[in-house]
């Protein structure tokens, strides 16, 4: 696989490094080494992914990673040294679509960039309809009550698999399967925060279609299926 990668990395060391074998894997990489440059790098050359480290001086990654979900759907890999699951979280609640703890195997992080890109690359040509929704698996364009609204790969990846399985009771190990297939390294709860996450974008008044369950998962609540 091929592609162009915005490496944003304060650690000169280990931002060469990365970028080093990314390259060797076939891709193009650049590198930034605080966040305000590398939101200038993001918006100017449009990469086709970010690497991004949590702890960096000017611009947080949270803030930048917030800020790139606001403007675009392009895929995020926060990259940071914190390991407390709160932490992952915050990293995934700002719109980043997978989270790698430092210290790490080089092979990792390009086996993560790769399922990534595959997730935001091969979805079909379909456009999904429930209610005020609608999600253009082609484009990752998503619409509520036809406003675009900004969503992080694994949030559209999410939403395509409720809308997919409208009105059944989904568990956590059920969403992870059916969107992720064995990509997903997270945590369980994880896959709540990016939920809470989908939820705030497509809740609407008094319609709140993704019901918990409590105890067993997740409903996805339509009237025309």
């Amino acid at each position: 696989m091929t592609g162009s990668v915005l490496i944003v990395e304060d650690d000169a060391r280990i931002a060469n490094w990365v970028k080093v074998y990314f390259e060797r894997a076939g891709f193009s990489a650049e590198v930034a080494h605080d966040g305000e440059v590398g939101l200038a790098m993001a918006r100017d050359l449009a990469p086709d992914l970010v690497i991004l480290d949590l702890m960096l001086p000017r611009l947080d990654g949270v803030e930048l990673c917030r800020i790139l979900r606001r403007e675009s759907d392009i895929p995020i890999i926060m990259l940071t040294a914190r390991e407390a699951p709160a932490e992952r979280i915050v990293g995934l609640e700002s719109g980043a679509d997978d989270y790698i703890v430092k210290p790490f195997d080089p092979d990792e992080v390009i086996a993560r960039a790769e399922a990534v890109l595959r997730r935001a690359r091969g979805r079909v040509q379909q456009v999904l309809t429930r209610d005020y929704i609608t999600l253009n698996e082609t484009t990752g364009i998503v619409t509520v009550d036809e406003e675009r609204v900004a969503l992080s790969q694994s949030q559209i990846a999410l939403l395509a698999t409720f809308m997919r399985h409208p009105n059944q009771l989904l568990s956590r190990d059920q969403l992870i399967s059916l969107t992720f297939s064995d990509e997903f390294e997270g945590f369980d709860r994880a896959i709540d925060s990016q939920i809470a996450r989908l939820r705030k974008q497509i809740n609407r008044a008094d319609r709140q279609p993704i019901q918990t369950v409590y105890g067993a998962g997740y409903r996805f609540v339509v009237e025309d299926d």
